[in-house]
C-alpha cells in the first residue's frame, strides 16, 4: 500500500500529540510514503511558528528522508480545483487529496475535513 503522510500526520508525530502513536505506525511503517509540497509548506511553517527554523530544517530532514516529495504540477493543480469544489476543502487540502488520487494513495490523517473523503486512512476520532 502507499500511503501519502499529510500534514496533521505529521505535526501530530512532532508535537507528541494524543494521537502520535496511531501516525508514528504509518510514518515508521514499512509502506510506500508520499508528502505532497504543499505539505512541506504546512510542516516547516507549523514547525517553525512553534520551535524555530533550525528544529523545521532539521524535521523537514525526516519527512523528506522518509517520503518521496511530490511536486505540486499542472494536472494535479486542475484535479486539486474539481476536488477542492466537489468536497468544499480548502486549497491545501484539495492538492493533498489530487496528488493522492493521482498516485493511487490512501491519506493518513486526522483532519476532520477529509472525514467525508474516501481513500483516508483516519487518525483519531
Amino acid at each position: 500500500m502507499t500511503v501519502l503522510i499529510d500534514s496533521w500526520a505529521w505535526i501530530e508525530y512532532f508535537k507528541g500529540g494524543k494521537h502520535s502513536k496511531e501516525a508514528m505506525s504509518y510514518i515508521e511503517g514499512d509502506e510506500e510514503a508520499l508528502v505532497s509540497s504543499i505539505n512541506l509548506l504546512e510542516i516547516y511553517s507549523w514547525i517553525t511558528k512553534s520551535y524555530g527554523d533550525s528544529v523545521a530544517v532539521e524535521k523537514i530532514g525526516i519527512v523528506e528522508k522518509r517520503c518521496y516529495l511530490i511536486p505540486l504540477e499542472r494536472e494535479i493543480s486542475i484535479s486539486a480545483a474539481k476536488l477542492k469544489i466537489k468536497y468544499k476543502l480548502g486549497i491545501a487540502d484539495g492538492v493533498v487529496l489530487a496528488t493522492a488520487k493521482q498516485l493511487n494513495a490512501k491519506i493518513v490523517t486526522g483532519d476532520p475535513d477529509f472525514k467525508k473523503v474516501e481513500g483516508v486512512l483516519f487518525i483519531g476520532e
